[in-house]
């Protein structure tokens, strides 16, 4: 018999075109950890049995569960991908699975929680990815390990001693077969996480079987983008992933390890420093300060992954859907700033950012200055200049020496531009001053 040969894998840059376009996505964590409220790590941190934990899993019944709200939600936000997490660290799936009764098809909700969610989300127009947990605190071949809640009990870790970690990645490459063959085209699979070496039965690469993972993934779904988080590294060969995860940090300046790399990066943040669904948690990010990270992460070259945690009625928080919605007002008169933008090779001015689209040069004027701001390098190289939320013009000023009202210019640098600007900054959250460049 003659073997159907391989899908090919087109270079990363082609793959990943829709993805550096996009930008800006939803995060969804979700699971029988929302009813607790506190936090998606609840049963690691506060070491509960499988018996403390069952209650949540007994009384999920997310009966306002609305995809469609939710994708409108993130689509008027301005964000155009998203990713669900089908499996968190507990195990519980959001999948209805072949391979497990600890799904939501098993709750007293009764159904598979993905396939509406994939179905509205794809129909507004997002492109889907799948979060999946290789660690799983139910599954009963998971060995004890540093994050396993019952690590400090002796008794327990003696009883389990014999559980074989192979029979549980074959589990594990089961359910990624199932969800990369039972929902369609899937855009994205973002793994999480390994941590060989960090301690007690640490486990990585050789565990998940990391290598013949990712080759399964591309086999189901050979246009799929994977991220970093298998130990496989990064970059374009056939065994490493697609794309870095930094986690709740903004990469520190201009140039730093992530801006300027060929490969794709995607800051994934939290709307107030939890994951999970928080009751208690009052640390939300404003609006303001979401839409600073979101242009920061873009001007140097990156994507922001933004996270909400549903209740256990399978709504958005209140607080969540304002804070989407404020960004989104902002994302609706300057979405040009962020899609399809990236880097620029031009040097900002300080509390400034830049994003370039073409020859649209992005300025983002995070503290505002008192009437003048002073563009390096650009002198002669704009065509014109306007605020990207009304298209009111800004006024540009070149260094005449003949001219007595430019004594203030005086001793800027050669090749200085320099924008007139109002006293008071334009009411929106950050003013983008858009530059078209000259051919």
């Amino acid at each position: 018999m003659t073997e159907t040969p391989a899908t090919p894998i087109a270079p990363l840059d082609e793959r990943a075109a829709w993805f550096t376009a996009d930008r800006f996505g939803l995060f969804v964590h979700w699971g029988v950890y929302s009813a607790a409220a506190r936090h998606e790590w609840i049963r690691s941190r506060e070491k509960l049995t499988e018996e403390q934990y069952q209650p949540y899993f007994e009384h999920f019944d997310p009966d306002l569960y609305d995809p469609v709200r939710w994708a409108e939600d993130a689509w008027n936000a301005g964000m155009r991908y998203f990713v669900i997490t089908t499996k968190h660290h507990d195990g519980f799936c959001l999948f209805d699975s072949a391979l497990t009764d600890y799904t939501s098809a098993d709750t007293p909700h009764g159904r598979d929680l993905i396939a509406p969610m994939v179905e509205a989300f794809r129909a507004r127009g997002f492109k889907v990815g799948f979060y999946y947990s290789l660690i799983d605190w139910h599954h009963p071949e998971f060995p004890v390990d540093l994050y396993h809640p019952q690590r400090d009990d002796a008794d327990y870790i003696k009883a389990t001693e014999g559980r074989d970690v192979t029979k549980y990645a074959d589990y594990l490459h089961g359910q990624v077969r199932e969800l990369l063959t039972n929902y369609g085209r899937v855009d994205l699979m973002w793994f999480d996480f390994s941590y060989s070496g960090r301690g007690f039965n640490a486990k990585g690469a050789p565990e998940w079987r990391s290598a013949e993972l990712i080759a399964l993934c591309r086999e189901l779904q050979p246009h799929i983008l994977v991220n970093n988080r298998l130990e496989l590294g990064v970059g374009e060969g056939p065994d490493t992933g697609d794309f870095t995860t930094p986690e709740q940090v903004q990469p520190p300046g201009h140039e730093n390890e992530f801006a300027g790399s060929a490969v794709p990066w995607e800051a994934c943040q939290t709307l107030n420093g939890s994951w999970g669904y928080d009751r208690d948690n009052l640390d939300w990010k404003p609006p303001g300060m979401l839409v600073r990270m979101l242009l920061d992460t873009v001007s140097k070259g990156g994507n922001m992954l933004l996270n909400v945690g549903p209740t256990g009625r399978g709504e958005f928080d209140p607080r969540a859907r304002a804070a989407l919605a404020g960004v989104g007002e902002w994302m609706r008169l300057h979405e040009p700033a962020i899609r399809g933008a990236g880097r620029s090779a031009f040097v900002p001015p300080a509390d400034c950012r830049y994003t370039q689209r073409g020859n649209r040069l992005y300025l983002q004027v995070l503290s505002w200055p008192m009437k003048h701001l002073h563009l390096a390098g650009l002198a002669g190289k704009v065509a014109y200049a306007r605020f990207l939320h009304d298209h009111s013009e800004v006024k540009r000023v070149e260094y005449d020496p003949k001219n007595p009202f430019h004594n203030h210019l005086k001793g800027l640098p050669e090749g200085t531009l320099t924008l007139s600007l109002p006293m008071v900054a334009p009411a929106v959250e950050v003013p983008v001053v858009e530059l078209i460049l000259k051919d």
